[in-house]
């Protein structure tokens, strides 16, 4: 009997690695690794959202959906193989995984410009059949892939030249969880849902960039989200987005948390649908003055670079579009040249006494000219940055600010 337990001790010795390697979690032993470490949004950062917007709710990423916009990672990724588990709270729920996307939303959109995984209840369907009495030609709830906002991709299977469709119809509804596996290489993307691949794209541009989760009216929450890093295969500087140099948003997309606001300037500003809105002035009202509806942000910058989306109102047939004007440690900057009803994007580099301003168009990304303006002599070093209650109004989005 002693020896046969001796025996028994011995061979359970020997195979004590092998049942320990077994618990191995499989983040490791397949080479994947958590992108949510369940406690806390470590290593994600919120681009245009309100604070509330993304939290995390037992073990898991949970988003209220408003206001439209993202959290994206740290970290950009070339190749890889990402898995994620999603569901939505509420029917006809809206959101999305991004896939090499930019560091900050494309010109006058709350996106990213990238390529979308979409994640769409079906009640979105239903209710758009209801609505038009046909069935959608145009999206699906089972996982389209598309590129937007000047990204582009080469798309397999079904499609309308504007997105894959899925080959089967293979996802849960609300509240039921779904399985996401999106194999990126090389400018190749494919999507499997639940097991099975059903949609995808060739040759993308960007196809290095940042990932990122979609908030789009209404709660969803995500878990399980893995990586696995594939080998680069040498995306090159017009293949890959261009990396974050600081941004932070000075706009939540919906209050004015972070502005000093008052009675006279919710006389003439507005939050709506991620937009900040500028009333006209009306001719003939008791005139306040420009400083009492001025927005100041409560935070202060030195040297700095500012980005600001602009877009003027609709005018008459061969009237010109208004402009728009900040202040910033004592001069008034304008922003000039956008298309009425039309946004543009204004970058504002502040070094020393130079104050440099370039319009970018949203597509074709068109730069123009830089415009210098000079600080007064007298200037603070450091100061809030102001938005100028034009009388012509307009409306603004996508506020983002970094130290130079």
């Amino acid at each position: 009997m002693k020896k046969i337990l001796l025996s028994l001790a011995a061979a359970f010795l020997v195979g004590a690695p092998s049942v320990f390697a077994a618990e191995t979690p499989a983040s490791e032993a397949d080479g994947f690794v958590p992108m949510f470490n369940g406690r806390d949004l470590t290593g994600w950062t919120n681009l245009n959202c309100a604070p509330e917007t993304w939290s995390v709710r037992d073990g898991k990423i949970y988003c209220t959906g408003k206001p439209t916009g993202g959290l994206r990672t740290v970290k950009q990724y070339e190749n890889f193989i990402v898995e994620l588990e999603w569901r939505h709270l509420q029917r006809s729920g809206n959101s999305g995984f991004f896939v090499w996307g930019t560091p900050i939303n494309a010109p006058g959109v709350p996106f990213l410009r990238g390529i979308e995984v979409q994640i769409l209840d079906h009640g979105y369907a239903e209710d758009f059949e209801k609505k038009s009495g046909k069935k959608s030609d145009w999206f699906t709830t089972h996982g389209d892939v598309f590129a937007i906002h000047g990204a582009t991709m080469t798309y397999f299977g079904k499609t309308n030249g504007k997105r894959s469709f899925p080959t089967e119809d293979r996802s849960k509804p609300s509240p039921e969880w779904n399985h996401y596996r999106i194999v990126a290489n090389n400018g190749s993307l494919r999507l499997h849902v639940n097991g099975k691949e059903v949609s995808g794209g060739d040759n993308t541009n960007y196809r290095k960039g940042y990932l990122a989760l979609e908030s789009e009216g209404a709660p969803v929450e995500f878990r399980n989200l893995r990586i696995k890093e594939l080998p680069p295969t040498g995306a090159d500087a017009s293949n890959t987005a261009p990396l974050d140099p600081g941004w932070r948003a000075l706009f939540n997309s919906v209050d004015l948390r972070g502005w000093r606001t008052n009675a006279a300037t919710a006389s003439r500003w507005a939050v709506a649908g991620e937009k900040l809105a500028l009333k006209a002035a009306v001719p003939g009202e008791a005139a306040t003055t420009d400083a009492a509806v001025q927005l100041w942000t409560e935070g202060q910058f030195g040297d700095a670079e500012f980005i600001v989306d602009f877009q003027p109102p609709k005018v008459a047939a061969g009237a010109k579009a208004v402009g728009a004007a900040v202040q910033f440690r004592g001069a008034t900057i304008a922003l000039t040249g956008a298309e009425a009803a039309k946004f543009s994007r204004f970058t504002l580099t502040v070094r020393g006494t130079e104050v440099r301003v370039r319009r970018e168009e949203p597509a074709p990304s068109a730069v123009r000219e830089a415009q210098v303006t000079v600080l007064p002599a007298a200037a603070p070093a450091r100061g809030a940055f102001g938005l100028v209650a034009t009388p012509g109004g307009g409306t603004f989005m996508n506020l983002h600010a970094r130290d130079l």
